[in-house]
């Protein structure tokens, strides 16, 4: 699957890309937004294509085994495995609110230091608007994907519940805070709201969930790790809608752009669509273990066989690269949100050099300077 991947996306985004970052000078408009919209369409397939191959890691089907090996009999079922929707529905979304919050802290920056253009306040509205719409609808998938999640792993959700036990008779109360203990199997310091676990979880009032006691000690997930990257990814959440909120209520006061506690709370939540990610992907990877294909291959049994000297120059390599990757991407960035959009752009005159990939922010530097 990962193969269709570079087939259907890779070769899409990496040639349309070089358009929309070089083609400032040699492409019309219509063209280059034509190129960025490619490029946005390729990553969407590249999601798919990386999120089937996931998902089937965590609720297989469609295979069988022969001498020993995993050999998929039915790609349709392997491709659209259960837990397959939920999972592109869910990361699709979330990447969208992610984009949607950055922009907004961007233009919230912007309105703090004074700069109250006709293009920041577009920029500061659009971005609101989509967290208030999409923020509730990521909520929504969650849950469908909570239900998914019981019904496929349900070990997972003991672990992210830190439930261990069910007293006969009794619904599962809702743990908002504590500390899962491994070793004793308890959570310390637990506070919990009776019974609302059962309902989040199941929908009923009566019904228990999976507790974690009822599953061997070697098919446990790490309790305390995934307990609290999905809090923290759900507490984001909340905060998102929140935030969707207020901007509506501040709507209707026309005091949007010019609330300064609200303009605050937007540019501190900036960066909360990326924490949530990244707490979401740890709750499900973690929450898989200790298996590598859930229910059918373990971690322990698809260990490589390089010692760690190979491994620790690899991850060493994999550090460096990335770490000037991302430095160099991240002051890109940087540069342009400091100067943010101009109502009116200078356009510079089309010749047969194609523009360099930082041309706009300098654009936006010599326009400041001029200003």
């Amino acid at each position: 699957m990962l193969t269709y991947e570079v087939l259907t996306a890779f070769f899409l985004e990496a040639g349309f890309l070089g358009v929309m970052l070089f083609g400032w000078n040699k492409v019309g408009p219509g063209l280059h937004f034509f190129s960025t919209c490619m490029v946005a369409l390729g990553t969407i397939i590249s999601t798919f294509w990386i999120l089937a191959s996931n998902s089937w890691m965590q609720t297989p089907q469609g295979y069988e085994i022969v001498n020993g090996q995993v050999v998929p009999v039915d790609w349709f079922a392997v491709i659209f495995n259960p837990s397959f929707p939920y999972r592109l529905l869910h990361m699709s979304v979330a990447a969208f609110l992610s984009s949607a919050l950055f922009i907004g802290a961007s233009a919230a920056w912007h309105l703090l230091r004074g700069n109250n253009t006709r293009a920041i306040r577009a920029m500061f509205s659009m971005a609101l608007w989509m967290t208030l719409i999409v923020a509730p609808l990521q909520a929504l998938i969650g849950d469908m994907h909570g239900l998914n999640t019981l019904k496929h792993q349900p070990a997972k959700i003991a672990a992210i519940e830190g439930h261990w036990e069910n007293p006969p008779g009794e619904p599962t109360p809702l743990l908002l805070f504590g500390w899962p203990d491994m070793e004793q199997e308890r959570t310390h310091y637990g506070l919990a709201i009776p019974a609302l676990g059962s309902l989040i979880l199941t929908h009923s009032l009566d019904k228990q969930v999976p507790a974690l006691k009822e599953f061997a000690k070697e098919d446990r997930p790490n309790s305390t790790i995934v307990f609290w990257s999905f809090r923290i990814m759900a507490g984001l959440g909340m905060l998102m809608i929140l935030l969707g909120i207020c901007a509506l209520w501040l709507r209707y006061r026309q005091r949007l752009y010019t609330s300064r506690a609200f303009l605050r709370f937007a540019l501190w939540m900036g960066p909360s669509g990326l924490i949530a990610i990244l707490a979401g992907w740890v709750t499900t990877e973690v929450g898989r273990q200790p298996w590598v294909v859930y229910g059918l291959q373990r971690t322990a049994d698809a260990v490589s066989a390089h010692g760690d000297l190979h491994m620790s120059i690899s991850l060493l390599a994999f550090f460096v690269v990335y770490s000037a990757v991302f430095g160099v991407g991240y002051s890109y960035m940087i540069r342009l949100i400091r100067k943010g959009p101009q109502d009116e752009m200078p356009i510079p005159p089309t010749s047969g050099t194609p523009a360099r990939p930082l041309s706009a922010a300098v654009l936006d530097s010599q326009h400041e300077a001029h200003r």
